[in-house]
């Protein structure tokens, strides 16, 4: 080998050297990693279970004709409030052709027979006076009269109902439609010139408007089935709802489904609660609400945020680690009690005074934020 190679492969050699030594020392010169440590604590625990859905009014009704027309007149407006018995609107009937004219049909012929009723009663009536007749015959004659005329009051009443839809068109007639509670007009689903059709067995009829008392509103939510086996009827809830500034109104809980209803692949169980209203306060029907029901409260108990907890990849249990007087971690199992998300009960691993590991420590930036 000749002496120019040998200098060669030792200036490798010797800068090889040098780079080995420079990469341990850069590595042992950086800054050992430190964590945020927090503390266990004393306070307050409750769980909940929150139950979304909507506040509506408990008494809703829909006003529906008695009888088939055109909406003639609605004098109310949605928003409106009105009482038990107040005119909503009226109905213009118009008559079918063949029935008008089969009930003046039957006018023309009781008529006919109430003339000849009264014929034969004024005739028997001569007689009877003279003594030609008994008098059973002519309580007969007057019997019929009386039947005659009834029959043609009948047939004339019929024929104004079909043309009119009522006798008198007061306020009592079958066209006007009136508020059956106090309430506020929520919905008018028609206009004046609409179509309508009558409530009978056969046919829901067209609902003309839709009243509610908006000062008894009840809440429908549902509530997961993990959840529904910890509820009980009667107790003390609170619904807020977002629409008002995330106002809280007291409630009661009065219903819990015994059958629950799969939805995207959950089984969900509809509950229902009387909601207390201040009368001052503006609530709309179909408000979106969630319903927080306390399930289970301590006081002073040793807590942990939930985010210091880690978990045995193989047996799933919980830990913490805990800083030791040597600067070290030490591994601690821990027995949790109740949660509320944030803040977890702990009954046995720590104590009070303990250093515990932030594992998931937040990013520089993070930091620098928050700072």
């Amino acid at each position: 080998m000749s002496k120019t190679l040998k200098i060669i492969i030792g200036i490798v050699l010797l800068v090889l050297f040098v780079w080995v030594i420079k990469y341990f020392k850069d590595s042992n010169s950086e800054a050992v990693q430190e964590f945020k440590l927090a503390e266990p604590f004393y306070t307050s625990l409750k769980t909940k279970v929150v139950a979304t859905g909507k506040l509506n009014p408990e008494e809703e009704i829909e006003l529906k004709p008695q009888i088939s027309g055109i909406v003639d007149q609605i004098v109310v407006e949605e928003g409106d409030i009105v009482e038990k018995g107040d005119l909503i609107a009226k109905i213009r009937v118009v008559p079918n052709e063949q029935s008008l004219a089969s009930a003046s049909s039957r006018i023309k012929s009781s008529q006919l027979s109430f003339n000849n009723a009264k014929t034969l009663y004024d005739r028997n009536k001569t007689l009877f006076e003279k003594g030609v007749i008994s008098k059973q015959d002519f309580e007969n004659s007057e019997l019929s009269l009386n039947q005659a005329r009834e029959a043609l009051s009948q047939a004339q009443n019929d024929y104004q109902i079909i043309k009119r839809g009522s006798l008198s068109g007061g306020s009592s007639a079958n066209t006007n439609i009136v508020a059956q509670i106090s309430g506020t007009v929520l919905e008018i689903p028609v206009r004046e010139g609409d179509q309508v059709i009558q409530s009978n067995n056969f046919n829901a009829g067209t609902t003309i408007a839709m009243v509610a008392d908006m000062s008894k509103m009840i809440f429908e939510g549902k509530v997961d089935e993990a959840e529904v086996g910890k509820l009980e009827e009667g107790k003390a809830i609170k619904v807020v709802l977002g629409a008002i500034n995330d106002k809280e109104f007291p409630a009661k809980l009065t219903f819990v489904a015994p059958k629950g209803v799969e939805e995207s692949g959950a089984v969900q169980f509809t509950v229902k609660a009387d909601v207390e209203v201040e009368r001052s306060t503006k609530i709309r029907a179909g408000y979106s609400a969630n319903a927080e029901i306390e399930m289970e409260s301590k006081d002073s108990v040793l807590v942990i945020k939930e985010s210091l907890l880690q978990f045995n990849r193989i047996t799933e249990k919980p830990f913490v680690e805990v800083l030791k007087d040597d600067k070290s971690y030490e591994k601690k199992n821990v027995e949790l009690g109740i949660s509320d998300g944030i803040n977890v009960e702990i009954v046995d691993g720590v104590k009070e005074g303990d250093k515990i590991k932030v594992w998931n420590k937040a990013s520089k930036e993070d930091n620098d934020e928050d700072e």
